[in-house]
């Protein structure tokens, strides 16, 4: 391109009417191309647009590894008004599985249950319809299984140069896990005067174990000439005493 050209904002109005119509982000390589300009002069041109746009409600945005037009944070809350009640936010379980294919992509619907503990179908129905996610091709394993990967729709509506942008996850960092406390009762008491390594004793209140019942036996004997009746030899009669 010209000097005199980018002098007259040639390049800028080409390149602002490029990001206008495009309907993803356009990176300097491709706009260089585009409008068979070197990459300085179009850098040069993106920064001129990003001034010019900084105070309206349109700016020129940096994401998903290109440029183009987004509305203004500041206008947020009026463009929110027109774009509703079409549902615009994620559930827990949604922003979950998106985590999960974010960070382990590509990632396969028995990764990312392994992960969550529970079936994924319908989520990730979900994602795909919203075109934050897309299918990355099959694994080389039994079953060949569906690979899921994260799209420039996801990295767009969060804002993400690239996934080096996601924040910083220590996977072999240790848990700290919250235990509930037990539950509520009497004291334990030990006795503190014990040798190492013994446990204590129990000793427990003569009056609060109570009496066995005694069993007294009385035995008769049998004369030696009783004729043979069927019947044992020796008679035991068992009498139930109470406690004494």
């Amino acid at each position: 391109m010209q000097p005199e050209l980018i002098a007259t904002g040639e390049l800028e109005r080409s390149i602002e009417a490029l990001l206008f119509v495009a309907g993803e982000s356009l990176s300097i390589d491709k706009l260089a191309r585009l409008t068979q300009s070197p990459h300085v002069d179009v850098t040069r041109a993106l920064a001129a647009i990003a001034e010019t746009y900084a105070e309206r409600g349109i700016v020129l945005r940096e994401v998903a590894g290109g440029y183009r037009f987004a509305s203004s944070p500041a206008a947020r809350a009026v463009v929110e008004t027109y774009l509703l009640p079409p549902k615009t936010t994620l559930s827990p379980a949604a922003m979950e599985t998106l985590a999960i294919i974010a960070y382990l992509q590509p990632a396969t619907k028995a990764e990312i249950e392994a992960v969550r503990g529970v079936n994924v179908d319908s989520v990730v129905t979900t994602l795909l319809d919203r075109r934050f996610i897309a299918e990355a091709g099959r694994r080389e394993v039994v079953g060949r299984p569906l690979e899921f990967k994260t799209t420039a729709e996801f990295l767009e509506s969060f804002g993400l140069r690239s996934l080096t942008e996601l924040p910083r996850v220590d996977f072999d960092a240790p848990v700290e896990l919250a235990l509930p406390m037990r539950a509520e009762g009497p004291p334990l008491v030990v006795d503190a005067g014990l040798p190492p390594g013994e446990p204590p004793s129990i000793e427990a209140d003569p009056g609060d174990v109570p009496e066995s019942p005694s069993i007294e036996t009385e035995v008769e004997e049998v004369p030696e000439n009783v004729p043979e009746t069927g019947e044992p030899a020796t008679r035991v009669e068992v009498a139930h005493a109470g406690p004494h």
